[in-house]
């Protein structure tokens, strides 16, 4: 079963057992792959709805600061809810000895030396671990083991 199925049975679970609250973030999902489908003219695959699904994540991470920071902590609480449900459409994110391993990997594999060479490095360990880990905090790992 594809995501974009999962997704859909799970909205028609929500509608069956009444739980507005997930039903509006699954519509609210199913809402961003379809304006990316529409935009873009395409039929989004699996690693394209998880990058929506990670976009969509990173947004509410970046609300729920902004609302803490308001003191709105029932907004926040709220959005914090919404990034737990999109997380469950995510697989397993890897722990930190398999990431380690993983830029180590990358790393031996292009010959990086600097960090000039991080964008070869970034490559590589972004298509292992779409999904799986935030990119963000793997690029300042990598930008620390190759000197920078």
């Amino acid at each position: 079963m594809s995501l974009k199925d999962r997704i859909t049975e799970d909205m028609k679970a929500a509608m069956r057992a009444g739980d507005r609250e997930r039903l509006s973030t699954i519509r609210m999902l199913q809402a961003g792959i379809k304006q990316r489908e529409v935009d873009e003219r395409i039929t989004l695959d699996d690693a394209q709805v998880m990058s929506v699904l990670e976009k969509m994540i990173r947004q509410r991470r970046e609300s729920v600061a902004q609302f803490d920071q308001a003191g709105r902590t029932d907004l926040a609480a709220k959005e914090q809810a919404e990034i737990v449900l999109l997380q469950s459409y995510l697989p397993m994110p890897l722990g930190e000895a398999e990431l380690e391993a993983l830029i180590a990997g990358a790393i031996a594999s292009t010959g990086a030396s600097s960090i000039r060479d991080m964008g070869k490095v970034m490559g590589v360990v972004k298509a292992a671990a779409a999904g799986r880990a935030d990119m963000g905090a793997v690029s300042a790992r990598i930008k620390a083991a190759l000197g920078g």
